[in-house]
């Protein structure tokens, strides 16, 4: 008899949630769910996710009027700071993946080649072991990675032996190699970067950078990059991809056919309307949205990932599919299944986003702009069941009521 009291009461206490998000409309596009529904967090899992979840929790949160999304994926940042000035690999236009990521709905946070095999044993101690974030990366195909504009120039640090056996030595957080800002009149650059991609069987990222006669964007569109492999900075001027007549071009709806991916990649030089809207307007929408956050972009027209969400909103991206396209697609991208949604037993990062309505207006790298009558805000995110920002402090309590205890920090 004590035996079966033990296991009800076993049974009992298992189904005591850690946390309950009660009342928000769930958008869940790689589960097909879009409908108001309660989420249960245990262990830092999803656990259950259903109209009404009656059990106990630790805590509860209402989320009516909220979004509630998977934690939202940017796969394309720079997040290798450091102490050296005016460069991105471990130098001070890098940003903090934590000052950035929690505040936006930001989980996962994918760096775009800040650091080469050179450096990336730094890199990893130095930041991404020690980030709440979780911080991926693609591996510059030069070794120095984004350390300064002659060196990147260097066919002689193109090692896609030593990138890939990097890439094999770290591979669970090493997912693609990044081939970036040549300039010359040829793709050594891209070649190497997906002769490593070969090697190490990961997909390439190439910012094309400088768009040359000798050197044609369509080419390494058609020719040089494989399926899954990723073109980002897609909507940079003055990009081929409209013919005269204002229309797709062919070779990108072949290239999409073929598994070429299309990233946003905004950055501080890399959006401009002139090419985003007609495209948008013909539902030529990119794979994945992602910012090229560092110290400039941030501080100009990109601002952060919702700013950037929000501009698709703008010009006509259906929400479902913005969300789509800052979960799931940038997961798939990345060769990270298990992340960007929020099905039963998978790690539970989440964001509960706010959809504000008024008139704003949004800008790109060249101060064009655009209306729109809806912004995407922040107001909680939950990294493996941990609350990391909570704008409202719709975690906590009033204080009268509050227990008294002294923080860890």
């Amino acid at each position: 008899m004590r035996f079966l009291l033990l296991l009800f009461v076993s049974a009992a206490l298992a189904q005591d949630y850690d946390l309950i998000l009660r009342g928000g409309r769930v958008i869940d596009p790689k589960n097909n769910v879009d409908a108001v529904r309660d989420v249960a967090i245990k262990a830092g899992k999803i656990a259950a996710i259903a109209p009404s979840i009656g059990a106990p929790a630790r805590k509860t949160i209402d989320a009516k009027g909220l979004l509630v999304t998977p934690g939202l994926i940017d796969i394309h940042a720079h997040v290798f700071f450091g102490t050296r000035h005016n460069t991105t690999m471990g130098g001070d236009r890098g940003i903090p993946p934590d000052q950035i990521g929690p505040r936006t709905g930001v989980t996962t946070l994918v760096d775009a080649g800040s650091s080469g095999w050179r450096f990336f044993p730094e890199f990893r101690r130095t930041v991404i072991d020690h980030s709440e974030t979780r911080v991926l990366a693609f591996l510059n195909i030069v070794g120095v990675g984004i350390l300064a504009y002659e060196l990147e120039q260097s066919p002689e640090d193109m090692d896609p032996q030593l990138t890939a056996d990097m890439i094999q030595k770290n591979r669970d957080v090493l997912i693609g190699v990044k081939s970036a800002h040549w300039h010359p009149a040829n793709f050594i650059s891209v070649e190497r970067a997906v002769q490593a991609g070969k090697l190490a069987n990961v997909p390439v990222m190439v910012d094309f950078g400088y768009f040359l006669p000798d050197r044609p964007y369509e080419t390494m569109i058609s020719d040089k990059l494989r399926p899954g492999d990723i073109s980002t900075h897609f909507f940079r001027w003055p990009a081929p991809l409209l013919d005269a007549n204002g229309k797709v071009r062919q070779y990108l709806l072949e290239a999409r056919r073929r598994g070429v991916k299309f990233d946003v990649g905004h950055g501080g030089g890399s959006f401009h309307f002139r090419l985003a809207e007609p495209l948008m307007q013909q539902q030529f929408w990119p794979d994945s949205i992602s910012t090229d956050i560092h110290l400039n972009s941030m501080n100009g027209s990109m601002i952060d990932m919702l700013n950037v969400m929000s501009k698709f909103m703008a010009m006509g991206l259906p929400l479902n599919e913005t969300i789509r396209r800052s979960t799931i697609n940038p997961a798939l991208e990345i060769g990270r299944p298990e992340l960007g949604h929020l099905t039963v037993g998978s790690e539970a990062d989440v964001a509960l986003l706010r959809v504000d309505k008024g008139s704003y207006s949004f800008s790109d790298c060249v101060g064009g702009t655009i209306p729109g009558a809806e912004r995407l805000a922040c107001e909680m995110t939950i990294r493996a069941g941990k609350i990391v920002y909570d704008l409202n402090a719709r975690a906590g309590a009033p204080w009268k009521t509050a227990p008294l205890k002294y923080p860890d920090k």
